[in-house]
C-alpha cells in the first residue's frame, strides 16, 4: 500500500501540537510538529509509539513500512526525509528514542 493509504489507518493526531523525541536521559533531540509537511510523520511516529512504547527497532522497521515509497526514496537520497532517515538508523536497543506527546 501507498503512504497516503497507510497514513488513512492510523490513528488521528489533532489532539497533538507535536511529539519530542528523547534520548536516554530524556533530553530532547528532535520535534515533531503537527504542521503540513509533518503531520504525517506525526501521526506515523505516535502510532508507534502507542504500540511499542518507545521508537526502538521494532517501531523504526514497522515505521518504514508504513512510509512505503518514501522509505524507498528516504534510502536513495539520504538527508532528503529525515523523519524516515532516523529510523532507518535505529538498529539496536541502545538507539532507542523516548517519545513525549504534547497536547494542542
Amino acid at each position: 500500500m501507498a503512504f497516503a493509504d497507510n497514513l488513512k489507518a492510523l490513528p488521528p493526531v489533532a489532539h497533538l501540537a507535536a511529539l519530542e523525541l528523547t534520548n536516554a536521559v530524556g533530553d530532547a533531540v528532535a520535534r515533531i510538529e503537527n504542521k503540513p509537511g509533518q503531520a504525517g510523520s506525526l501521526a506515523v511516529y505516535a502510532a508507534l509509539a502507542a504500540k511499542h512504547g518507545a521508537i526502538n527497532a521494532a517501531a523504526a522497521a514497522e515505521g518504514l513500512e508504513i512510509y512505503a515509497e518514501h522509505t524507498a526514496d528516504a534510502l536513495a537520497h539520504p538527508g532528503k526525509h529525515p523523519n524516515i532517515d532516523r529510523l532507518i538508523g535505529i538498529t539496536a536497543p541502545a538507539q532507542a528514542l523516548g517519545v513525549r506527546l504534547i497536547r494542542a
